[in-house]
């Protein structure tokens, strides 16, 4: 059993910057891949960005391509999301995901997810 625990979300201006960082607990994490997504009120989840296990593969939706940047420290067991010049529709709780299938590829898809982290809350102010 995989355990995601997501942390550094808050409340910062537009145009601000904000670091996640999701540590998978309970087993190492080197060979899953991993994906960020988040969910505004009343809205759907959606993929903001992933990464492979190596971390040479990533994608980005396309509202924040330029904007925010995933990564992984694998000798740390932890993924991070930095994310610049937030605007206030970036507001949303931001979830982790992980799976060990397909773990070469950066997946874009809820449905390719097992593992899923509680969610931090981003908020951006205008």
């Amino acid at each position: 059993q995989v355990s995601l625990v997501e942390s550094g979300g808050g409340l910062v201006q537009a145009g601000g910057s904000l670091r996640l960082s999701c540590a998978p607990s309970g087993r190492t994490f080197r060979d899953y891949a991993m994906g960020w997504f988040r969910q505004a009120p009343g809205k759907g989840r959606d993929v903001v960005a992933a990464i492979s296990w190596s971390g040479g593969t990533t994608f980005y939706a396309d509202s924040v391509k330029g904007r925010f940047a995933i990564s992984r420290d694998n000798a740390k067991n932890t993924v991070f999301l930095q994310m610049n010049s937030l605007k206030p529709e970036d507001t949303a709780a931001y979830y982790c995901a992980a799976t060990h299938d397909r773990y070469w590829e950066a997946l874009s898809t809820i449905d390719d997810y097992n593992y899923w982290g509680q969610g931090t809350q981003v908020t951006v102010s205008s």
